[in-house]
């Protein structure tokens, strides 16, 4: 907020647009609390002066946008169900503020619980060091969230992201630049495991937050899923699985003995992830964990070492 150029508004002026946004968020049933967290984001105010509407005696406060502008934003946020992290541009994740626009799923606080299985996961293990140093994949990247987390949490681990969508990568490019991990991850466009040939054998983990939802059952999701967020990162085809299949027969070609597969799944699909797991039969040490709604959310497994199975 230190662009000299930056519109201004008076504090008066922005208290009366956020009385009358958060009066048409009641009206259409959107949590009023969504104006403040825009206003963090677009306007040179702090939490204290919302929570107590201090900042109404300032004569000047810039904002990235005109209030105009402002208004056709968050009128495309009640009418049309815009989410307002594309909206703001950014959305919070973990200890990161990371880019999003449509072209990238908005990341989930619950998808940051795989963070802290892989992390854990890493230490535990019989072969703790070479987890802890290696070669970790992060398939489907989209914003990068999870590629950034573990660059973040494996301090000495490289992080190789894909993604099949050009432009979901350029946004995570940008955001390992722009958090300063551009030097440990590297990306890759393409489907899946295509582009990672050269480290058949050699990942230390996988870790992936694929599409999982039944193709039929996402026109029916809230409509600022369904009408805005990629359909490339929420159909999973028929049952909701067909990712995971995939994910399930490759991985094992591509990580090496006690190497980690760690998956985020739906609600109910569980007992059908473990059983393809079982079925594939190169899997040991699977393991289901609840998020913090004790959903069963994630799937956890190791690679066998054949020499000693």
């Amino acid at each position: 907020m230190n662009d000299p150029q930056s519109p201004t508004v008076s504090g008066r002026e922005l208290l009366s647009w956020r009385n009358w946004a958060r009066d048409v968020a009641k009206s259409a049933d959107v949590d009023p609390t969504e104006v403040d967290w825009l206003l963090l984001e677009v306007a040179d105010v702090n939490r204290l002066a919302l929570r107590l509407d201090s900042f109404q005696g300032r004569t000047q406060i810039k904002v990235k946008l005109p209030l105009s502008v402002l208004t056709q934003m968050w009128q495309r946020r009640i009418y049309d169900r815009l989410p307002i992290q594309y909206i703001a541009g950014v959305t919070p994740w973990r200890n990161f503020s990371l880019a999003v626009t449509p072209a990238v799923l908005i990341p989930r606080p619950e998808t940051e619980y795989l963070i802290d299985l892989a992390v854990t996961a890493a230490k535990e293990s019989q072969v703790t060091q070479s987890l802890k140093q290696g070669h970790w994949a992060d398939l489907g990247t989209g914003s990068g969230a999870i590629a950034l987390g573990l660059a973040d949490g494996l301090r000495q681990a490289t992080i190789h992201a894909v993604d099949f969508s050009p432009e979901a990568l350029a946004i995570a490019q940008y955001n390992a630049l722009n958090l300063g991990f551009a030097t440990r991850i590297h990306f890759y466009q393409g489907s899946w495991w295509e582009p990672l040939h050269a480290l058949k054998g050699k990942l230390s983990g996988m870790v992936s937050n694929p599409p999982y939802i039944p193709s039929s059952l996402v026109p029916s999701l809230q409509p600022e899923v369904a009408k805005h967020e990629p359909h490339l990162a929420l159909d999973g085809g028929k049952d909701g699985l067909d990712c995971i299949r995939h994910l399930v027969e490759k991985a094992p070609e591509f990580l090496n003995p006690g190497g980690i597969w760690l998956i985020e799944m739906m609600a109910g699909q569980a007992d059908a992830v473990v059983q393809l797991l079982q079925e594939e039969g190169r899997y040991c040490d699977i393991s289901i964990h609840a998020d913090f709604a004790g959903i069963e959310r994630f799937a956890l497994a190791y690679i066998k070492n054949e020499e000693i199975s």
